[in-house]
């Protein structure tokens, strides 16, 4: 029989001929060392010239296509492709791999960078967004990622002179990136009118903000800032592939073939043209190139690698070649000396020396070659070609022979014969061509036999055969050299081959999978000397097997290095080498062979030789011949633990279900009960399938886990404490190193991890998202920082946790097979490693990723347990066959025998080992397992008697072993925790049933006892009193669902799986009597009432049997039921019993005959049940969850005084309900302990226990009752039931629209106005009829715009400088007002800017970096942090663009920007705060999850975020004194969050212990002291809390929503401001004690009925508030006095607008009704006037003593400035009044309007304001009107973008262009026309230019549009698409914008943001 193991020998990466220059540049390096690094296929190359050398890394799986060099030229990046692509950072000198960087890219890394010192790694993805990323490299860690550019990325480097600065470039972009928090912002260069806009190839950054570029057409492009400064044209002749900066200066390289070297300003030094050199060639084109020194090294498109010494440069050596463009196929060996052939696509053939490492010869041929042979002499070269001919070549010279072509398809392989006579030449025309070679190659005969075409062929050794394989997978052979088909089998049984590359045959039937029929394997040579093959497939793997090997799926060694598929693999003619050549990676691989006996002294080569090897990663496993695997083991490595619904899955099916049952919800919903459970002690411990999870404590408690809970057991006092922050399975357990910590790992979709204290029960961290399905090991690192975790999934996921701070250091996928322990070093905590099912793994952490090793062993045991040594290379693990290995490194040493069967669990101590294993026994040894010093049996004999119960039986198998305190610890499979003392005696602590589900359960009816029955075939009897142990156990013949006691409880009844049944003596358990009367389970047994005269069976054949117990008769049976019965109950009388079925059926019967009743609903209520224990019926109707599609109630149990009906579901809650449970969907009580399903639960006989047995959790658990009067307020450990009332406390207008506000991004928002037509830059234009002649005679042209300031010079502006402010941001925002430096300036917001307004000198600054509306403002309360300010902003999608939602921290005072946060808040962030020590911000978003994020904003890190409410959560705020704790409120919401590591935990509210509280809508949250909480809700009421159960309501603190609450740091008093009418008693402003018991209110003196407080804060003495009026007022806490600090207009848009045509004064007119006066030089409000409508327009008259105003609803009104006196006022229209105007000799009034039409008013005539005319025929609605200097024209701007000019007063329309064209305007505001067409931008589309204004002098003009944008033009500007500046503030749709007098302000009023907004005007100098 062949060995079926894989080959003992192996293969040595010796040489790559080859670099990879095509599709990839900058790839080239000389290390520190003056070595070349470079890469090639996947494989990175380190090759030293001067010996000849190369080293090989070879830690990637995939072709590598880009390469980074750390500055200090040691350590090298590369980046590679694939579907999970990741980047390798390794050392060049030991080829090892420092870090792995994984997880963030898809396809592929494109370009990579390091930054000046090293720290960070900048990579570019080849995904669609071409994702940026920078990474801690050496921590595997991402810094900031953003999406990079719609197209390809071609380069990308850091500014070295400026931190956080990059520079990236590709097709037609080159964006200059800032980092800054997490957030890499962009912005576009600008190549503008210096050069085109076109692909850069290339960069270099050099000082003072100039970056180099290299493009497509050959230019450099030489940028300054965004700028282009200047090209340096032709630099060469086409695309710069490649620009290397050095201390010299700059080296170019292009694909103009040329190199040259430019000086530090960019001055050219040299060109070197390599192809005019001997070696050059014309279409070589350069890749790569760099300079150092004297030397630079120059890679080409056809991999060449090039060295040039500058001061020699036309003698360039030729330092590396190979074959390019194309694939390559052909190889061929020379038959006698140490020569490789081969041929490609590319036309060349080269002949390769494989002991000098060099190419010996080439020539190039006229057709692509496919395939080569060299003949048995040695002197002829055959190459077969792609166009279906071949050639002959002589070998000495390369000269031709022959050269024919009987074929038209390609050659794909030819062969000579053994005797040198003939050439077969295979095609793929499906035919072998047989050639006579002494013929001058005449064709002698042809071969036929296949149909498809022909891909290997062998001679027989006596050259009389021919064996050939073809594309359909068919091996025929034919007579040599006629070419006649063998058929007879006989013929060719003797036949001997001459070689083997063929892939089909018995002989290599192993090198196909065992499943497979995929031809991916392309090439295969025999090593018959060695007896072993080598293979080459599609997925660049070269496989080692032995030969013959005849079964399919052998074992093999593989070696990869190759990238995609390898096309040939030949050995050399004396068997040293093997060569494979790679098809698309044009590479010649050689690879030593190491024979066998050469292996065994490998052991001792040096590192670098053993890693090329270790990518031998075995197959999938090294032997074949497995040992049998332990029953035990099997069964645990079958265990998947997938669940059909995960707990974590259950709040979406909540949602779903909700929706279906709203209108059920609606009703009223039964209360839950007032009396509670609290987990008492649970009889059970997992053994069966855990190991090693047994512990004791620092405190000498014992701890371990079973189902969902960590137990912590004392063992003096026999008490238990319970860890419940699991909701499932747990499943490994690893105790920190000073044995107060323990960490635990569940069952779970996302599975977690808890950390938590054995003391406090609190969990100090939770670690989620990276294992799938559970988490099956757990190791703390010797130090406790570290904890190392091991998945379920597929790929058994590693992960190395820093698990205090919650952050993944480093993952890897760990093994196929199943991983059962792993172990961190405890020497050095880089290194751990995995023990599992046939393997053992060493790692080491490397970055983000793990390295890992196999074990070197002979044949792979399955290891079950694994510990290290006393130094850190020692290990020793347990194998499942009761074997110890001893190993040091990765080598096995020795190995001892220690157990009968596998070794489950060791234990190292100071001194020595202790085991334990399936033979049930206990041994120490010695240090070195020399000696077995003592071996405890763990036998009955030896029980102590105070051992709280019995063994089972004897040596049971032993899973967990721990020492201290004197004692040994052990846990056994059957679920028993014994203490062995070291002088023999064993006591049992805790025990519970074995593996199988526990069923049945019942309590005795007057003892607090209780029997259970399980699947493991034991019935026990329990002690619940609190002794809490086991008092008696028998074992059954078949497992049992079902037991009970008789009323008198002697004797005890016992339904067996197998449909019999026994009754037993409840004392000794003895049989009194058996029936087996069915076949199914018997599914419930029950006896009857009283005296216990009848015995119901229920069974799953559907009946009910009922026997006499007296007389041992069957006396009834009850038929009728149609599915099998799940429940009975007897009625007091012992007449009636009720059943329920599996099918949900609900049945009655009467005893003792079985008769069926049908019993109306209604009197079944009345029935007196002696017990229940059904879960149908109306009276239980509530017990049905919501998702009862996916759940299943199991059991239920009424209590005794029926007040409390417990039940248990199939997902592991226990819940309690009120009873009678009348409706659906009745609130609850609920408790998580169980992991699966609740079986079955019963109350004691005196209601003061529950006990509860758990399906697959094998547990007991006993809950004490708690009735209502013992509990206190604490803790309890249930969550509330869950659907919340629908009532939330009342409506509020100012709730619902902040709740349903949609806040869109300005680069999204749409126009406006309801405009109609073409936008005027589409317009086509008219050509007008008389074009003037060039030399005109007719006077000048009139100026367009009188100018005002005639005379005087006039002088252009040039910049606007934002000045004023006035607006506040308080009728959408809350909590955004805040003092700063001692109550001196205050902060707030309004449009994007926040605002900084000094109290003394009322000048206000600015934060302008917000590119969109700030939401939220909060400050930093910690004196570190003195003025740190952070602000939300709206953004669009989360995708981490710079239109992505972010927070900014910033400096108030400097306006510095100290971090940028992109979060994945989708919509918006709509709070934020900073924690008690100001190093942690908490961020709430917009999005439909409400997510709620933690950051450490310093370093723009994400700590942690999750999922916060399904609807809006308005504010969440940190406590004051905690960096862990906040809370947060939202729409019928309030939870307590903690944050432990980087998970979030939360409590939702508990409101059950005050009556008839309920979740209303919360609006604001402040703190008190001793963990109290205040919540304002939106009845005006204000709830306090305590932990997170509600203590006390302060019954409507205010009348109306409590909107902001503020807690003073200083002394704990509180502030709350709500919405509430002043009266003499209450205001909307109080003030609070720290307990919110007395207060005093405040009157807001702003004269508003409804004052309405959105924001307060408290300073020295006085109260900042800001209300929804957007009014800030301080307010004194001693006097009250209120004093307005900024006003401004409550609703807007804001959308009339006049300055004074003298003074800087401007006045507004808003839709809030008022119409405001505001001083530009007080920076304040002068007045306001109540209008009582909506205002849309206003005008100041020429002489500044009118105002006219139009208003909404079509009226308009005209005001005397000094009296603001009505002088008239008129209503001719019923729409709104878009525009008025004054005529500038003050005698017309004009008034646009929305029904399209422009009426004048003659005010000459008096205040009666009689219409004189109006113009007729105007397309659509006006929106501005201009009048003309002479004010005989008015001009009209439409909604139809048509501008219109009419005469004034008759309203005649001017329509002659050459008229219009004369007329000099007073005014301009149009943004119609052709003299401002250039305002128009290219992206208004769907959003307008919605304003615009001249300046007086008739130089600029500035605009408004609805992107929120002020822009200055030059005026006219009549070229579309001007150059202008752009001034941001505004959020979208600006609606108004004015020149103030003499043009020192422009005003801009804003739509959305209610704000104005005065810029100052910087003019031009003289």
């Amino acid at each position: 029989m062949a060995d079926r193991t894989a080959p003992n020998c192996h293969l040595r990466l010796e040489w790559v001929y080859g670099y990879r220059g095509h599709q990839c540049r900058n790839n080239l390096y000389y290390t520190a060392a003056k070595e070349i690094v470079y890469f090639v296929a996947g494989v990175g190359v380190v090759y030293n010239t001067r010996e000849h050398k190369q080293k090989f890394y070879l830690g990637h799986n995939d072709d590598i296509i880009s390469l980074a060099l750390h500055p200090e030229r040691v350590l090298v990046a590369t980046g590679q492709v694939g579907k999970e692509p990741y980047i390798c950072v390794w050392d060049s000198y030991t080829v090892q791999t420092v870090s792995i960087l994984k997880d963030v890219h898809t396809h592929g890394i494109a370009c990579l960078a390091f930054d000046l010192e090293g720290q960070c790694l900048v990579s570019v993805g080849l995904d669609s967004k071409n994702t940026i990323c920078v990474w801690d490299w050496r921590r595997g860690k991402v810094l900031a990622a953003a999406p990079g550019h719609t197209d390809r990325i071609f380069d990308i480097s850091w500014d070295l002179y400026q931190p956080s600065k990059l520079v990236s470039c590709g097709v037609k972009h080159i964006k200059f990136w800032s980092l800054c928090g997490n957030a890499l912002t962009p912005k576009r260069g600008i190549f503008g009118k210096t050069g085109d806009l076109q692909t850069i190839l290339c960069l270099a950054c050099a000082k003072d903000e100039v970056t180099y570029s290299g493009a497509l057409n050959g230019d450099i492009y030489v940028w300054k800032g965004i700028n282009l400064m200047r090209t340096v044209q032709g630099a060469h002749g086409s695309g710069i592939f490649s620009m290397n900066a050095c201390e010299e200066g700059f080296a170019t390289g292009g694909r103009d073939g040329c190199v040259r070297l430019w000086d530090h300003n960019f001055k050219p030094i040299t060109v070197i043209d390599l192809r005019e050199t001997d070696q050059g060639y014309k279409g070589l084109s350069v890749r790569s190139v760099c300079w150092r020194g004297d030397h630079i090294l120059v890679g080409t498109q056809d991999s060449e690698i090039f060295e040039v010494v500058v001061h020699d440069r036309n003698k360039p050596f030729l330092i590396m070649q190979g074959h390019c463009e194309g694939e390559l196929w052909a190889l061929a060996v020379h038959p006698t000396k140490p020569l490789a052939m081969t041929g490609s696509d590319d036309r060349s053939v080269r002949i390769w020396s494989l002991i000098d490492h060099a190419l010996i010869a080439r020539c190039n041929m006229e057709e692509p070659i496919r395939c080569a042979a060299v003949s048995t002499d040695g002197i002829h070269l055959a190459l077969g070609m792609k166009d279906g001919s071949f050639t002959v070549l002589r070998v000495r010279d390369m000269t031709e022979v022959v050269h024919i072509k009987d074929r038209k398809e390609a050659i794909h392989e030819l062969k000579y014969s053994p005797d040198g006579a003939h050439l077969a030449v295979g095609s793929n025309d499906n035919s072998v061509d047989i050639y006579g070679v002494v013929q001058r190659y005449k064709k002698v005969g042809e071969c036929i036999g296949s149909n498809s075409f022909i891909t290997h062929m062998d001679w027989s050794t006596d050259s009389k055969h021919l064996q050939t394989n073809d594309g359909s997978g068919r091996r025929l052979f034919y007579r040599m050299p006629s070419g006649k088909e063998v058929t007879n089998r006989e013929e060719l049984k003797l036949v001997q081959w001459a070689s083997w590359t063929c892939v089909l045959g018995p002989e290599v039937n192993g090198i196909w999978p065992k499943y497979s029929d995929i031809n991916d394997i392309n090439s295969v040579d025999a090593n018959f000397n060695n007896q072993v093959l080598v293979t080459a497939d599609d997925y660049g793997l070269v496989k080692l097997l032995r030969y013959p090997c005849v079964k399919k799926g052998a074992k093999f060694k593989k070696y990869l290095g190759h990238s995609a598929h390898i096309t040939n693999a030949r050995w050399s003619h004396d068997y040293q080498w093997v060569i494979t050549i790679g098809g698309a990676d044009h590479s010649v691989f050689q690879w030593k062979f190491v024979p066998e006996r050469k292996s065994k002294e490998a052991l001792h080569i040096a590192p670098q030789e053993t890693l090329a090897d270790s990518n031998s990663e075995e197959s999938d496993s090294d032997q074949s011949d497995v040992p049998e695997m332990d029953s035990e083991i099997e069964q645990e490595t079958q265990l998947t633990y997938r669940r059909q619904v995960y707990k974590e899955d259950l709040p979406q099916l909540k949602e779903q279900s909700k929706e279906k049952h709203r209108a059920t919800a609606m009703k009223k919903r039964e209360r839950a009960p007032g009396s509670g459970v609290k987990l008492h002690f649970i009889h059970g411990y997992r053994g069966y399938d855990c190991r090693s999870n047994l512990f004791y404590t620092q405190t000498g408690e014992i701890v371990y886990h079973v189902a969902a809970v960590g137990v912590v057991y004392n063992r003096q006092q026999n008490t238990q404490r319970f860890y419940m922050g699991h909701d499932d399975d747990i499943l490994c357990l690893a105790i920190h190193p000073l044995k107060d910590f323990v960490a635990t790992g569940q069952v779970g979709r996302d599975s977690s991890i808890h950390i938590w204290d054995t003391e406090t029960l609190k969990p100090m961290s939770v670690l989620k998202g990276s294992h799938q399905l559970g988490v099956c090991a757990l190791d703390f690192s010797a130090d406790g920082k570290r904890l190392a975790s091991v998945g379920l999934d597929d790929n058994h996921t590693i992960v190395l946790w820093d698990w205090r701070k919650g952050e993944k250091l480093s993952a890897m996928r760990g093994s196929k097979d199943k991983i059962f322990v792993v172990k961190i070093n405890p020497y050095l905590p880089d290194k751990l490693i995995t023990a599992g099912v046939k393997h053992m793994k060493f790692w080491h952490k490397a970055g983000g990723g793990l390295i890992g090793r196999k074990g070197n062993m002979g044949k792979t045991e399955t290891m079950m347990c694994a510990v290290y040594g006393w130094s850190e290379e020692m290990v020793f693990s347990g194998t499942c066959t009761g074997d110890i290995c001893i190993w040091r490194d990765m080598f096995l040493m020795k190995t001892v025998k220690a157990h009968d069967g596998p070794v489950f669990s060791m234990h190292a101590l100071e001194k020595g080992f202790v085991t334990g294993g399936k033979d049930g026994i206990v041994a120490l040894w010695d240090d070195t397992f020399e000696r077995c010093l003592k071996t405890y049996a763990i036998k009955r004999a030896v029980l102590a008697p105070g051992s709280k119960g019995l063994l089972l039986e004897d040596n049971p198998s032993i899973r967990a072993i721990s020492l201290g305190h004197g004692h040994i610890l052990v846990g056994t499979k059957n679920g028993e925790i014994l203490e062995v003392d070291k002088s023999g005696p064993i006591t049992l602590l805790v025990q519970g049933h074995m593996e199988g589900e526990v069923w049945g359960l019942a309590t005795h009816p007057h003892l607090p006892l209780c029997a259970t029955v399980s699947d493991d075939k034991t019935l026990r009897i329990w002690d619940l009193s609190p002794s809490h142990c086991m008092l008696a156990v028998r074992k059954l013949r078949k497992g049992g669902r079902c037991c009970c006691f008789s009323p008198d409880g002697k004797a005890l009844a016992v339904g067996l799986n197998d449909g019999s049944f026994l009754i037993v003596n409840a004392d000794t358990l003895e049989d009194l009597v058996s029936f087996h009367h069915r076949k199914d389970i018997i599914s419930d047994i029950r006896f009857s009432p009283g005296a216990g005269k009848y015995l119901a069976v229920a069974s799953g054949d559907t009946f009910v049997d009922i026997y006499n117990v007296m007389s041992s008769k069957r006396v009834g049976v009850c038929k009728g039921c149609l599915n099998y019965i799940t429940h009975l109950d007897w009625d007091k009388r012992g007449k009636l019993l009720q059943v329920n079925t599996g099918a949900k059926e609900q049945f009655f019967f009467e005893a003792p005959r079985g008769k069926r009743q049908t019993i109306p609903a209604t009197e079944v209520e009345k029935i007196d049940w002696s017990t229940w224990t059904c879960v149908l019926g109306t009276s239980v109707e509530g017990i049905w969850p919501v998702i009862s599609e996916v759940t299943e109630v199991m059991a239920a149990c009424l209590s005794h005084d029926r007040k409390v009906l417990a039940t248990g579901d199939d997902l592991g809650y226990v819940k309690l309900f009120t009873y009678p449970v009348k409706g659906k969907y009745a609130k609850f009580k609920r408790y998580v302990a169980h992991s699966t399903h609740v079986t079955n639960v019963r109350w004691t006989h005196d209601d003061g226990l529950l006990v509860t047995v758990g399906g697959g959790d094998t547990c007991l658990m006993i809950w004490a009752h708690e009735p209502e009067s013992h509990r206190e307020l604490k803790q309890c450990d249930s969550e509330e039931s869950d659907i919340e009332s629908e009532d939330d406390g009342g409506y509020d207008s100012d709730v619902t629209r902040e709740n349903e506000i949609n806040y869109t991004i300005k680069a999204l928002s749409t126009n406006m106005r309801p405009m109609t037509g073409v936008k005027p830059h589409l317009q086509l234009k008219e050509p007008s009829v008389d074009e003037r002649p060039p030399v005109s005679r007719a006077l000048p042209q009139p100026e367009k715009l009188q100018t005002n300031n005639v005379g005087k010079k006039k002088r252009p502006i040039e910049d606007l400088v934002l000045e004023l402010v006035f607006g506040y941001r308080g009728n959408d925002c809350r909590n955004n007002v805040h003092y700063l430096n001692e109550g001196a300036d205050i902060i707030y917001h309004t449009a994007s800017v926040g605002i900084v307004l000094n109290l003394t000198t009322s000048c206000q600054s600015f934060y302008v970096e917000h590119s969109d509306d700030i939401l939220c403002l909060t400050i930093n309360q910690h004196p570190k942090f003195p003025n740190v300010v952070a602000t939300g902003q709206v953004g669009d999608t989360g995708d981490m663009s710079a239109t992505s939602p972010s927070i900014h921290v910033w400096d108030a005072m400097t306006k510095q920007t100290l971090s940028v946060l992109r979060c994945f808040h989708s919509g918006g962030v709509c709070s934020v705060s900073f924690s008690a020590t100001g190093k942690l911000l908490l961020s709430v978003g917009l999005d439909p999850e409400h997510t709620i994020t933690i950051w450490k904003w310093q370093e723009g890190a994400k700590v942690a975020s999750r999922i916060g409410h399904t609807q809006r959560i308005f504010v969440a705020e940190f406590r004051p004194d905690s960096d862990t704790h906040f809370v947060s409120v939202g729409i019928k919401h309030v939870r307590f969050w903690t944050l432990a590591g980087r998970a979030l935990l939360s409590k939702k509210g508990v409101l059950s212990s005050i009556e008839d509280a309920r979740m209303q809508t919360m609006l604001s949250v402040a703190f008190g002291a001793n963990n109290l909480t205040f919540t304002g809700t939106i009845s005006g009421d204000v709830c306090v809390w305590k932990e997170h159960i509600l203590v006390r309501i302060v019954a409507k603190a205010h009348t109306g929503p409590v909107f902001t609450m503020y807690t003073t740091l200083r002394d704990g008093l509180i502030v709350t401001g709500g919405k509430e009418r002043p009266s003499k008693e209450g205001g909307a402003l109080k003030l609070w004690d720290q307990e919110l018991k007395r207060c005093r209110a405040f009157r807001l003196e702003t004269g508003q009925i409804i004052d309405c407080v959105r924001s307060v804060c408290r300073g020295k003495g006085k109260i900042l508030v800001g209300t929804r009026n957007a009014e800030i007022i301080e307010v004194g806490e001693k006097n009250a006095a209120c004093n307005i600090l900024v006003n401004g207009h409550m609703d807007g848009p804001i959308w009339g607008l006049g300055t004074h045509p003298s003074r800087d004064v401007f006045l507004s007119a808003a839709e809030d009704g008022t119409v405001r006066l505001w001083d530009i030089p007080e920076k304040k409000m002068l007045n306001k006037v109540n209008l009582g409508h909506p205002a849309r327009t206003i005008s100041y008259s020429p002489e500044g003593d009118m105002v006219a105003i139009g208003m909404k609803n079509g009226e308009f009104i005209i005001l005397l400035v000094t009296s603001l006196k009505i002088w008239g006022k008129k209503r001719d229209r019923r729409s709104p009044i878009q525009d008025i105007r004054f005529s500038p000799n003050s005698r017309y009034l004009a008034v646009g309007s929305t029904e399209s039409a422009v009426d004048f008013y003659d005010l000459t005539l008096g205040p009666q304001l009689n219409r004189i005319n109006c113009c007729r025929d105007i397309p659509s609605f006006v929106m501005q009107m201009d009048f003309s200097a002479d004010s005989a024209y008015v001009q009209i701007s439409t909604g139809a973008y048509k501008r219109l000019v009419y005469e004034v007063p008759s309203g005649k329309q001017v329509t002659e262009q050459s008229h219009i064209d004369r007329i000099t305007w007073a005014t301009w505001t149009s943004v119609l026309g052709d003299e401002v067409i250039g305002i128009w931008s290219r992206n208004t589309d769907k959003a307008d230019v919605t304003c615009a204004c001249v300046s007086h002098s008739g130089l600029n003009i500035v605009t408004g549009d609805d992107f929120g944008m002020v822009k200055l033009f030059d005026f006219p500007c009549p070229e579309k698409f001007a150059k202008h500046k752009r001034f941001l503030g505004h959020s979208a749709h600006l609606t108004n914008v004015r020149f103030t007098s003499a043009d020192r302000y422009v005003v801009s009023a804003g739509g959305d943001d209610r704000s104005l907004f005065v810029w100052r005007c910087v003019h031009a100098p003289h």
